[in-house]
């Protein structure tokens, strides 16, 4: 773990998948043609602390939803790269306009569409039900599966790593 937490100390980013990270993987359609999502509050919290200490956040998703747009634009994430099934361009034009380098940057998958991003970042993460190629080329899997609160293990270990988590969680003890 301690290997874990030193990669972990030096990420300034963190990218993120959508469908089997940031939601369980389920896709609800309706009839008309509209794509709903459902996301874990708790995740969308940690990652909005994290944010508030310095560290960014960015989006890449194979598939293309509205529901995805209005979810991070309600977060305040910009870096959102949608309609990507090849996620290696999209990553590297995120370093590019960002200035951060792979080394320090962490990224979440759970599909073997993820394993290109994943084989360059200075931090690999799967969640826990991840696919099992994809956790044989990971740093580390998530205690919790995707859309279930994945992404909070994620924030809430670059907070350890960083000792920003304490003085975060003291906030909510006053």
């Amino acid at each position: 773990m301690k290997d874990i937490l030193e990669k972990a100390s030096a990420i300034k980013m963190v990218v993120f998948d959508v469908d089997g990270v940031l939601t369980d993987g389920s896709l609800f359609i309706g009839d008309d043609g509209e794509e709903y999502k459902a996301f874990y509050s708790r995740d969308g919290h940690g990652m909005n602390m994290l944010r508030s200490t310095g560290v960014d956040i960015g989006i890449i998703t194979g598939r293309t939803s509205n529901v995805v747009r209005h979810r991070m634009e309600s977060m305040g994430i910009h870096h959102v790269y949608q309609g990507r099934l090849d996620k290696l361009p999209a990553f590297e034009d995120m370093c590019e306009k960002t200035g951060i380098p792979p080394e320090n940057i962490a990224y979440v998958g759970d599909d073997v569409i993820d394993i290109p991003v994943l084989l360059r970042v200075g931090l690999a993460i799967a969640v826990q039900d991840a696919h099992p190629l994809v956790k044989e080329h990971t740093h580390w899997q998530t205690p919790s599966n995707g859309g279930r609160g994945a992404a909070r293990d994620v924030c809430e270990l670059i907070m350890r790593a960083q000792n920003n988590l304490d003085t975060m969680m003291q906030k909510y003890l006053k």
